[in-house]
């Protein structure tokens, strides 16, 4: 039977979506963010005069560990990642990006596919994250 989670203590979806599903063996986590609970960002700082910086490998360690977090609610982990789609709204962040993704993961890391998008659904956003993982062999038993 199909589970879908909503994670306490993670920002409230911004729809009628759980943060996570799992599916037999299965656990498929929704575009992730680095949007905090409180519905502010990691990696945006806005100065007095209200310039806006956005902070490419600070947003993306926050989604990383957003995910580590939901994944965790099902009893995963980073390391039960299998695929991972990343939508950067400017592929000139892609270094930046790529760059923190190397200090969670290598060659033997999921799969990934990284694609240029229009926008997010904030100003504030510069990368999202979909991810699917295997659930570890003594949880898919239990």
């Amino acid at each position: 039977m199909p589970e879908s989670h909503v994670v306490a203590g993670k920002a409230t979806p911004r729809g009628r979506f759980p943060h996570v599903k799992v599916v037999g063996g299965l656990v498929f986590v929704s575009g992730t963010s680095s949007r905090r609970p409180d519905n502010t960002f990691e990696g945006v700082r806005v100065d007095d005069l209200g310039v806006t910086d956005l902070d490419i490998r600070k947003q993306t360690r926050a989604v990383l560990e957003n995910i580590r977090d939901i994944l965790g609610a099902v009893g995963a982990g980073l390391e039960d990642l299998v695929q991972v789609t990343t939508y950067l709204v400017n592929m000139n962040d892609f270094g930046g990006y790529n760059e923190v993704y190397a200090e969670y993961f290598d060659e033997t890391g999921p799969t990934r596919t990284t694609v240029a998008v229009h926008q997010l659904p904030h100003p504030h956003l510069l990368i999202e994250i979909q991810a699917t993982a295997s659930l570890p062999t003594s949880q898919e038993e239990s």
